[in-house]
């Protein structure tokens, strides 16, 4: 089967392409662009497609720059091809922004096509990515210690910022492609910073590789077939990594928590990619300012696996914590403390917010023989007749004790906090309910206070319930 007919049944196979599409090609003007283009020209007659040219000028190489693009402009033209052509200073911008040259042309590249696809309305980018490219990525990425998202390599086709991505040419090598050009009579240009050794791509691909064939003769096949096997695996993992996060981790406004036990019953290889999802959640980046790779997920993957009870926080970086308080782990971003708050509460009904507890409380009166409903955790009633106006709802203060319905004498609230294993995190978020005297009544969804309980003859009684946004 001749190349067209292969890149043909690879579209098929894959679905890479529909009947009818719009397809911005991205043409640099090499070998590997130039036989792209002219394939999906051949195949376009059958598929009828409508294509679209799409060159971006970098201005790293000055008049070669300018020549291959007067070269695509002239070609396409010749082909009655729509072509857009794109132009950027890229090399200012990189110093400007203070970026990696390639990593800086290629964020202005895709932004050129992505606005490409939009002016013509097409929904997909046909790009030259080809199976050497593919095992040069791998090998690199496998020198920097990637895991098996990284030694996946480039894949056929992904969604970007609503634009599909698709390489047709990635089961081809750059020798096929050649002999294709030739073959087809197709000129191209060759782009001379290919050959700059200052470049880590281009070291792996004119020293290593070379060196690499003296022990495999295949070792390109062989780093695609890893690419393909990695990414069946990693597509499998990512997915039971997704029903692991959803069933374990909840997600509030100040971030992520989850239950240490049922992460403990998770396989190593889950437990790594469900923090990996947090982190990622979190709008994280490996780096100086963010967690150090497979190294920091580690670190935090065993701090939640610590058995020593206890508070433990672990800083991630400048504005995240991962927090873990007895049962449950935490990932969080870093809150300033409130300060101390304190709400005076008449005797009228009503509702009181409290922002620094994410608090809403309501008050209502009820006479005797009017009510008799059971009250919750977050509900209490009170003997109005008892209380001490004007109540406080307010945040702990050192000392505070309180005299617990049902047992004998009273208790530091502060003990209470960690006999029930409250977070830390919660304590001085959670407000008291003390009378006019700063007696502490009722501390909301823990413990009630035997004072002003309603009894048969309780006359007139107090309703209190409390609604938190964040528990």
């Amino acid at each position: 089967m001749d190349l067209a007919g292969r890149v043909e049944r690879l579209i098929e196979h894959h679905r890479l392409f529909s009947r009818k599409d719009s397809i911005v090609v991205a043409v640099s003007g090499g070998p590997d662009s130039a036989a792209l283009l002219h394939i999906l020209l051949i195949l376009s007659a059958a598929w009828e497609w409508r294509l679209i040219v799409a060159h971006m000028n970098h201005g790293f190489r000055g008049e070669e720059s300018d020549a291959e693009e007067a070269f695509v402009a002239r070609w396409t033209a010749d082909l009655q091809l729509p072509c857009e052509i794109g132009r950027c200073d890229v090399p200012g911008y990189a110093a400007a922004s203070g970026q990696n040259p390639q990593l800086a042309a290629r964020e202005k590249r895709y932004e050129f096509l992505r606005q490409t696809c939009f002016k013509y309305g097409a929904p997909r980018i046909a790009l030259a990515h080809h199976a050497d490219d593919q095992a040069e990525t791998v090998l690199m990425r496998l020198i920097q210690g990637a895991g098996p998202a990284g030694l996946a390599g480039i894949p056929l086709k992904r969604t970007e910022k609503k634009v599909e991505l698709i390489r047709p040419l990635l089961r081809i090598y750059k020798s096929e492609i050649l002999d294709y050009c030739r073959e087809q009579g197709i000129e191209y240009r060759v782009d001379s910073s290919n050959l700059s050794r200052k470049y880590t791509r281009n070291r792996i691909r004119l020293d290593l590789l070379p060196e690499l064939t003296r022990y495999n003769p295949q070792i390109a096949s062989s780093l695609n077939r890893l690419a393909e096997t990695m990414r069946g695996e990693e597509e499998y993992m990512a997915q039971r990594a997704e029903e692991a996060y959803a069933r374990l981790v909840t997600a509030d406004e100040r971030g992520f928590s989850l239950s240490r036990r049922q992460f403990a019953d998770l396989p190593p290889a889950l437990q790594r990619r469900v923090v990996k999802l947090i982190l990622d959640c979190l709008a994280l980046e490996t780096g100086a300012d963010g967690y150090d790779g497979f190294e920091g997920i580690e670190r935090f993957r065993e701090a939640i696996l610590r058995n020593d009870g206890g508070h433990v926080t672990y800083p991630i970086n400048g504005r995240t914590l991962l927090s873990c308080e007895y049962g449950i782990a935490r990932f969080h971003r870093v809150e300033s403390t409130p300060g101390p708050y304190d709400l005076l509460i008449g005797e009228e009904a009503g509702t009181r917010v409290i922002p620094e507890a994410n608090a809403v409380f309501t008050f209502t009166w009820y006479e005797a023989g009017s009510f008799a409903a059971e009250v919750t955790g977050d509900e209490a009633i009170f003997n109005g007749e008892q209380l001490e106006f004007p109540l406080h709802l307010r945040s702990r203060m050192p000392g505070d004790r309180i005299r617990v319905l049902g047992l004998n004498g009273s208790k530091k609230v502060k003990d209470i906090f960690i006999d029930d294993k409250i977070p830390l995190s919660r304590r001085n978020h959670l407000p008291l309910l003390a009378d006019s005297a700063q007696r502490v009544l009722w501390i909301p969804g823990v413990r009630r206070s035997d004072h002003a309980v309603v009894t048969p003859e309780t006359k007139r009684w107090l309703h209190v319930k409390a609604a938190f946004f964040i528990k």
